[in-house]
């Protein structure tokens, strides 16, 4: 029985997808992470030590989290559990932990939970685990593309520790697909096929961070890859066609995701509500998950309308939360009205550049001490030392409008925010211009 049991193994192996038969055996083959997985950083840390405790991972598609799962659970001998968060239910997991009780009171043997999408999960479907983690039957790992903040009920994300996985950079997906070419056990390494390095970098940015999606286009390209004198030659134009030929097999809406966003948040953004309907439509309508737009829309609010209508953030916001209590189909009408908005209100960028200068300030200079006299001084050796010293109380001057410094002395003079004369931030211009220019008279000396 083993015997065919071990054949029917590697037939499986054999016909898995790329992606699923280059997924790492041991953490050495793992790409990327290097936040976590780094000499001395918390999930090294956990690998080697093999101690266990219950964690979110949190991160894009296609970074790691089901792989490390896996490992993290050989790694400390325990027995592996998937569970899917979107086939199972509270009965499922009643007879996981049945079984994860007769493993622990026969052998001491942990069980890893692992649940793969576990914002999917209601909140009595979690609160189904908080005993079983407490008590200590189950190690849960939970899996998700969402924020746990908003997902995961507080009292199991309380008993969890979150690790934010990062989208891969180019040159990890890069060594990643040179190792599937080049092995001859689980990769391609057995077929006579060639990789332009341009080729290999264009599936890179198609991935956008995801290694399954970087394996699949190579997987369909040397498929496709024309034979020149018994051997396969990958090109960037065959990638090109195989990126297309993937995004129609696995794409609903038979469109690149990233090209129908742009089209919805470009269109927004230069005040197109007729073209901003119409993507919003082809969205929907092929798959797309619309809590994915609700939170375009938010940073489409935030980025390009700002502060020329402070009401943009809250109506996209509250799109967001409509859609969330209403589901589909009813709620899609909230991301409608949402977007109409965005395309219909004045727009400016103001904040976002102005965030974006001060940022790199923070880069470019030394961590600049806080001025003295905006400092708190709650002690006497603090106000002996200065601090305090000298602050003008808004509310006591004549319209609230002071004269000092706020910013360090390296910076002084530093001006971020410049508010476009449109919508609201036009009120907001004309005030600021006012109260800058009072506030150089003042420090003007007499």
């Amino acid at each position: 029985m083993e015997l065919f049991e071990h054949a029917s193994r590697e037939t499986r192996q054999r016909a898995a997808p790329l992606a699923d038969r280059m997924r790492p055996r041991h953490l050495e083959e793992f790409v990327g992470q290097a936040h976590l997985l780094g000499e001395g950083r918390p999930l090294r840390v956990a690998f080697e030590s093999g101690e266990l405790h219950s964690m979110v991972l949190w991160g894009p598609p296609g970074t790691g989290k089901t792989t490390l799962a896996s490992l993290l659970a050989e790694r400390a001998r325990a027995h592996f559990v998937t569970f899917s968060a979107v086939l199972s239910g509270v009965k499922e997991i009643r007879t996981v932990i049945a079984a994860a009780e007769d493993r622990l009171a026969a052998g001491g043997q942990r069980t890893i939970l692992f649940v793969d999408e576990i914002h999917r999960f209601n909140k009595a479907q979690q609160d189904a685990f908080l005993p079983h983690v407490e008590r200590g039957t189950i190690v849960l790992i939970g899996a998700t593309t969402e924020n746990p903040s908003f997902e995961v009920i507080a009292a199991l994300l309380s008993r969890c520790r979150v690790y934010v996985l990062q989208r891969l950079g180019e040159d990890e997906i890069g060594t990643i697909l040179r190792r599937a070419l080049a092995d001859r056990e689980r990769g391609l390494g057995t077929r006579p096929i060639d990789a332009e390095d341009d080729a290999l970098a264009l599936i890179a940015r198609h991935a956008d961070g995801d290694a399954r999606t970087a394996l699949n286009i190579l997987e369909v390209a040397a498929t496709l890859a024309p034979a020149a004198a018994g051997r396969r030659r990958i090109t960037a134009a065959l990638i090109r066609d195989a990126a297309q030929r993937k995004a129609l097999l696995y794409d609903k809406g038979g469109e690149e995701h990233y090209n129908l966003i742009s089209a919805l948040h470009k269109s927004l953004r230069d005040s197109d509500p007729d073209a901003t309907l119409y993507w919003l439509a082809r969205m929907l309508d092929g798959g797309e998950d619309p809590l994915f737009i609700a939170r375009r829309l938010v940073r489409a609010a935030t980025e390009d309308v700002g502060l020329a209508d402070p009401s943009a953030l809250a109506i996209a916001l509250a799109a967001k939360d409509a859609y969330h209590f209403l589901g589909t189909p009813e709620g899609e009408l909230a991301l409608a009205e949402a977007a109409v908005y965005l395309a219909c209100a004045p727009k400016s960028n103001a904040v976002y550049t102005a965030f974006a200068a001060a940022r790199a300030d923070v880069q470019a200079h030394p961590a600049e001490p806080v001025p003295l006299h905006i400092r708190n001084a709650p002690t006497r050796l603090m106000r002996d030392l200065g601090y305090g010293h000298g602050y003008q109380y808004a509310h006591d001057a004549p319209d609230a409008e002071v004269t000092q410094d706020h910013l360090p002395d390296a910076l002084r003079g530093r001006t971020y925010y410049h508010p476009v004369p449109r919508g609201r931030e036009a009120d907001i211009r004309e005030r600021l211009e006012r109260w800058r220019e009072r506030r150089a008279r003042g420090k003007e000396p007499s």
